[in-house]
């Protein structure tokens, strides 16, 4: 409660407790003719209508203060209520958005899932058929030529490269490399054992393991022994060969746990390839290439450049020729340049000869033109 108010009611309560002592006491000492007591009274009564419109006033004071106090109260809080409530909407209407762009992100997020789960059906089922044509020889064969075909193609010119090409012991290789001696054709195998390496992919135990990894090393040594027999021909062929493995997988696990069928390639001159390596394989046959072209064109160019020089010892010949030109006229200019010198000191002597110093009476005086005697 306020120190205004409280004060108030302890002064209505004085007043009302005088009014009443006062009362009480003029009801219990009245008598007829006491005059002072009236008066005492009467001045009791007047304190008290004094304290009374007193009261009555702040008390009125104090009501007009409260009502201005709860208006102004009343208009803070209905101003904190309308700005609660225009950020409660503007909080509101951001997270509306939010959430909608949040749902359109979520929905073309979801879309690109869909599309991908679809791009991974797909190769799923490409995958399949690509062991479907693994799974079987004469596919895996033709797979496997169809890869080299692709790889030297866009590797090597076309008068670089043979494929299907019969040998001199009627041996038939996929590609033969057609390099200049040395060192010569190099022919390349593309069929390739992969029985071996899909039952050591499927073991589940380990005895299945070491069988499969057996038969898989004797697989690769035994073809690796064919190529070298087959197209590696002395005076024909290249001494060495190549044996293309068309999955970069085959050829990872070849060179991580089966190093004794890289050594045993290295000592048949039967260089494995995958498609990367291939592909770096060819693109040194085709620098060997461009080297054995400017070799083969070796006359053609120092015929060019013996031409080329004699035409040099000719162009220097003639800049001698115009240079001894220049010479000349530079000789002839300068003694124009003498004579025009010559003539000038002249015109100026005889402009000295005609005229005083002060330019008006002649030193000689000027001769009067002879006739000429000859008409």
């Amino acid at each position: 409660m306020p120190q205004d108010m409280l004060t108030l009611l302890l002064v209505l309560a004085a007043v009302v407790a005088l009014g009443a002592i006062g009362l009480a006491v003029f009801a219990f000492t009245r008598k007829p003719g006491n005059e002072a007591l009236e008066k005492e009274l009467a001045a009791i009564k007047e304190q008290q209508s004094t304290l009374m419109a007193t009261f009555s006033g702040r008390l009125q004071a104090m009501m007009e203060g409260q009502s201005a106090t709860q208006a102004s109260l009343t208009q803070a809080v209905t101003e904190r209520l309308d700005q609660v409530s225009l950020r409660m909407s503007a909080s509101l209407e951001e997270t509306g958005r939010k959430t909608s762009e949040t749902l359109g992100n979520l929905t073309n997020r979801l879309t690109v899932i869909d599309q991908a789960q679809k791009n991974i059906s797909e190769l799923s089922s490409q995958v399949v058929g690509l062991q479907d044509i693994l799974a079987n020889k004469q596919a895996r064969g033709a797979f496997g030529e169809i890869q080299l075909h692709d790889i030297v193609t866009s590797a090597l010119p076309p008068s670089a490269y043979s494929f299907q090409s019969t040998l001199g012991n009627r041996n038939r290789a996929d590609c033969l490399i057609l390099l200049p001696n040395p060192p010569g054709p190099i022919a390349i195998d593309a069929k390739f054992p992969l029985d071996a390496y899909h039952a050591l992919r499927k073991a589940e135990s380990e005895a299945e393991k070491l069988a499969a990894q057996r038969q898989f090393r004797a697989d690769l040594i035994k073809h690796i022994n064919d190529i070298s027999s087959k197209y590696i021909i002395p005076g024909e062929t290249a001494e060495s060969a190549l044996m293309f493995l068309p999955s970069e997988a085959v050829y990872a696990e070849l060179h991580a746990n089966f190093p004794e069928v890289v050594t045993c390639s290295y000592q048949a001159r039967v260089w494995i390839v995958s498609p990367t390596t291939l592909m770096a394989t060819l693109n040194t046959v085709r620098a060997v290439l461009k080297d054995s072209q400017m070799r083969e064109q070796a006359g053609v160019i120092q015929k060019y450049v013996g031409l080329l020089l004699q035409d040099v010892v000719r162009l220097q010949k003639r800049v001698d020729n115009l240079d001894k030109h220049f010479q000349q006229a530079e000789g002839d200019i300068r003694e124009i340049r003498t004579s025009t010198d010559q003539i000038s000191k002249r015109g100026e002597k005889i402009q000295d000869v005609e005229m005083g110093e002060d330019g008006e009476t002649p030193l000689i005086p000027a001769k009067r033109a002879q006739p000429s005697l000859i008409d």
